[in-house]
């Protein structure tokens, strides 16, 4: 824990886990107010977690949820009852602090001279200077400008730093920032095997800081909103970011809360996760006790991230129990929301040979919409001729794969389509409404599959352009919608789908060495052994193995 006190009364800190509770019933503290919304992090703990710790060790708890860079005068004044009602010393939490401390600067601005604020808030390692501006001088806060760059990156995950590399590689002169508010940096498609205990859970993580390109300045914090008629990111304190060129690219949100009940038992009562990091180690914890019964793998509809995740997750599970000799005692049930197996063809073939062998129901048009982890019942909305209708299902282990959509900023933003997504050329990866604005990676409305290897290859699409629209050379760069997904069917061999848009086939390797449409052990030992290393020495680092966009005009 990184607490840091505002007052006597009040301290802040960044997010907390269950497991600090007692810690911080212990250090004196009688109440903790949640400033932060479910959902916003892979690592993230759901507030009812903290809520049930915090029940249980005397400490009155409230939930008030800001979205970056949308805080409220009347969340101020809410947060300010808060701290006159409750009992004291409390604290309060959101990502970083930075939201807690501002809802505290804004609901103390009556009472406080602004001079004290800043002093206070200083001293904790939290600026608000932007926000007294806000308070002193409304009228003429929205033109003052904090910092310029000549670039500014939203997101330092693979897409974000992978850019910001290929940019460096290309003009290592460039003015570059990242903005994002994390420590932490993951490496998502390792999870799959943390969660058939192949990779350690520590082996997916680095710091974030770490991992910054030398010379490309971060600045550690949440977006609130964009004015792109200004050529500005207004950040989360309101303070204000402009730039000359902008790569958007923050991943997207894992809407937990839109499952009934789930958030209340997950990491418990046999339900678990791959698509979160302190859950994935739990997954392979189940599998290793499993000793018969029930098991749910769901897929909610479309986009997610990495659509053949869920599968993944359920043969490697089939796997283990077969080499147990338990998989004859799992009915083993795929609950997806899709109308097919897998949405390219070709692959389909192959996984349903494993289909078969390990005895998979399959059972199509079925979204998950509730889960009572103490009855251990799953619920579901089926698909019919006459509408959907609702079933429930027994289970005795369930894993849970999340609906996904855009982050709560840029569905707000004018950067978005109607769903939700980045608007862009699919080809150029450049805004279809701002010029000078380029999306990538998850949060981008490009029809290809949501993926580490789409990542990889639309970073030096987004790079090469970028630099084009700073007049620098004739030709423009396309990505053709590659992606590619590992589909691990047992421990040692893996379905190697690798297409573009329309799911045209997209094979890196001649169909002699490794034919992607069977199971291969090759195909492992790629995943298992070179994609790590490619990840953090090649693709974060700017080096374009495989990965060279094509040039079109």
């Amino acid at each position: 824990m990184n607490i840091k006190p505002l007052s006597a009364a009040l301290a802040v800190s960044p997010q907390i886990a269950p497991t600090d509770v007692p810690a911080i019933a212990a250090s004196g503290y009688r109440a903790i107010i949640c400033n932060r919304p479910d959902g916003e992090g892979a690592d993230q703990p759901s507030f009812r977690r903290i809520q049930l710790e915090a029940e249980a060790a005397g400490i009155e708890i409230r939930y008030l949820p800001v979205i970056p860079g949308q805080l409220s005068d009347q969340q101020a004044s809410e947060f300010g009852r808060l701290l006159d009602e409750l009992p004291k010393p409390i604290l309060a939490y959101c990502r970083t602090g930075m939201r807690s401390a501002s809802l505290w600067g804004l609901s103390r601005g009556a009472s406080m001279a602004p001079a004290e604020i800043l002093t206070r808030a200083a001293e904790s390692g939290y600026d608000l200077g932007a926000l007294v501006r806000r308070m002193t001088a409304p009228g003429n806060a929205s033109g003052i400008v904090d910092a310029s760059h000549e670039v500014v990156i939203v997101g330092a995950g693979a897409a974000g730093i992978a850019v910001a590399s290929s940019l460096l590689a290309r003009d290592a002169d460039l003015d570059i920032a990242i903005i994002d508010p994390s420590d932490v940096h993951y490496y998502q498609p390792g999870w799959t095997l943390v969660g058939a205990g192949v990779f350690d859970a520590s082996e997916t993580v680095r710091a974030t800081g770490a991992l910054i390109p030398r010379g490309v300045r971060w600045i550690k914090s949440a977006v609130s909103h964009f004015e792109p008629e200004r050529d500005t990111v207004v950040l989360e304190g309101c303070r204000r970011v402009r730039y000359a060129q902008l790569v958007v690219c923050p991943g997207l949100k894992l809407d937990w809360g839109a499952i009934a009940g789930l958030e209340d038992t997950l990491g418990a009562n046999g339900v678990t996760s791959n698509y979160r990091f302190d859950l994935a180690p739990y997954t392979w914890e189940l599998v290793r006790r499993f000793q018969g019964g029930t098991v749910l793998f769901t897929q909610p509809p479309m986009p997610i991230k990495c659509a053949g995740a869920p599968q993944k997750a359920m043969y490697l599970s089939c796997d283990a129990w077969r080499r147990r000799g338990v998989l004859d005692k799992a009915d083993v049930r795929f609950e997806s929301a899709a109308t097919a197996l897998f949405g390219v063809a070709d692959y389909v073939p192959a996984l349903m040979d494993y289909v078969r062998a390990y005895g998979i129901r399959l059972d199509f048009g079925r979204r998950l919409t509730a889960v009572d982890g103490a009855y251990r019942i799953a619920t579901f909305a089926v698909a019919g001729p006459e509408g959907e209708r609702v079933e429930r299902v027994p289970f005795d282990m369930l894993h849970v794969v999340p609906p996904q959509a855009a982050p709560d900023f840029i569905r707000a933003s004018p950067l978005a389509d109607p769903a939700g997504w980045v608007d862009v050329d699919q080809a150029s990866l450049r805004s279809k409404r701002y010029p000078n604005v380029f999306a990538l990676g998850d949060v981008a409305n490009t029809p290809n599959a949501k993926t580490a290897a789409a990542a990889r290859k639309q970073a030096p699409v987004v790079a090469h352009n970028l630099l084009l629209a700073r007049g620098r050379g004739a030709r423009e760069a396309r990505y053709d919608g590659y992606g590619s997904c590992p589909l691990t069917v047992e421990r040692g061999k893996i379905v190697l789908a690798e297409f573009t848009y329309g799911g045209k086939l997209a094979p890196s390797f001649p169909a002699w060495l490794l034919d992607g449409r069977k199971p291969s052990r090759l195909a492992w030992l790629l995943k298992e052994r070179i994609l790590p290393p490619l990840y953090w020495r090649g693709m974060l680092k700017g080096r374009e193995w495989l990965a060279r966009p094509e040039m079109v005009g």
